[in-house]
């Protein structure tokens, strides 16, 4: 088991950077794109098929809107995956009135026992103002919990921003040489 989180803000070239990591990885074979948007407007089907389309054939796509853990769990060890994107899901969740606390344990069981190279690809909400309304907020706290959560059972951990990745663990020997 290989996991990554990447995380980052809007437009911070965090999908990018999962991705050709991915495609990398991937070698010969066909990475596997678990996208977790939906098309509730014609933007977001325009935004959708720019990214299906800017990925390529050799690309596999599989929606999992709600049921990321299990769409995880059908990866072969072989596989090589991005889950794109993990903000996305929660705001599914929490609009679908889904237990947020439930299925955020059930995803971190799976990334553990997940047998496939996965880069699981978030943004980061909480370096912004503090939300106005009480959704806003709770979204914003269940997304911090959740990255706590999955960084702790990732084995790497990215924060991009302008299209510049920063590895946040492991950790660089030089880092922890000093007690970083």
């Amino acid at each position: 088991m290989t996991s990554t989180l990447v995380l980052g803000g809007a437009r911070s070239g965090k999908s990018a950077f999962a991705q050709k990591a991915a495609e990398t990885a991937a070698g010969a074979g066909r990475p596997v794109l678990i996208a977790t948007g939906q098309a509730f407007d014609d933007e977001m089907a325009e935004r959708i098929a720019r990214h299906r389309a800017d990925r390529g054939e050799s690309w596999i796509t599989v929606e999992a809107p709600l049921e990321l853990p299990a769409a995880i769990t059908t990866l072969p060890a072989e596989a090589v995956a991005v889950v794109d994107c993990l903000t996305l899901w929660l705001s599914n969740l929490m609009l679908a009135e889904h237990d947020v606390e439930a299925a955020a344990s059930e995803l971190i069981a799976v990334v553990a026992a997940c047998p496939a190279r996965l880069w699981l690809v978030s943004n980061e909400v909480g370096l912004g103002i503090v939300p106005e309304t009480p959704l806003g907020r709770r979204f914003r706290d269940e997304a911090g919990r959740l990255h706590q959560r999955l960084a702790a059972t990732a084995n790497e951990v990215y924060f991009v921003a302008a299209g510049l990745p920063l590895r946040l663990k492991p950790q660089g020997e030089r880092s922890s040489e000093r007690g970083n």
